[in-house]
């Protein structure tokens, strides 16, 4: 895989009959489950689960998501992700991106960047991150390229 970043977490997925539309091919939404569930499996790497959140009443969520569909995958495709926290600024943002290739050929399938920002859960407002968050978040940054979403 020609990967835009260093060393990204890889997460494996296969394309079933129910991720297939009309169209024949995987359905865009899909992609987008894809990218969430490679990144809660990224995050539990790191270390923080979805009960961690929970018990700070902290979390990260998306407040802008950007997905470009280079190519269409289909059913019985084995695809790779690929993601990068490639921005924590410590305080209340954190950059997560994306690529998923087709293992057969290695074809770039889709590339993703997702803006992201501290909430209090139980309200929903943003708030600074945790110094749990930053310890396990900040380290993790990769660093390689300025705008990997569009390289």
């Amino acid at each position: 895989m020609q990967w835009d970043l260093p060393q990204p977490y890889q997460y494996k997925v296969q394309v079933q009959a129910e991720h297939v539309d009309g169209l024949h091919h995987a359905n865009n939404a899909e992609y987008v489950r894809w990218c969430e569930r490679a990144a809660w499996a990224h995050s539990l790497d790191l270390g923080l689960d979805v009960t961690n959140y929970q018990s700070m009443d902290r979390g990260m969520a998306i407040r802008h998501a950007e997905y470009d569909y280079i190519l269409a995958a289909r059913e019985r495709d084995e695809l790779q992700i690929g993601t990068w926290l490639t921005k924590v600024d410590g305080r209340l943002n954190m950059t997560r991106t994306f690529q998923i290739f087709r293992a057969s050929d290695k074809a770039l399938i889709l590339r993703a960047t997702w803006q992201m920002v501290c909430i209090e859960l139980s309200t929903g407002k943003p708030k600074r991150m945790p110094q749990t968050f930053k310890d396990i978040y900040c380290p993790a940054v990769v660093e390689g390229s300025s705008d990997p979403a569009h390289g």
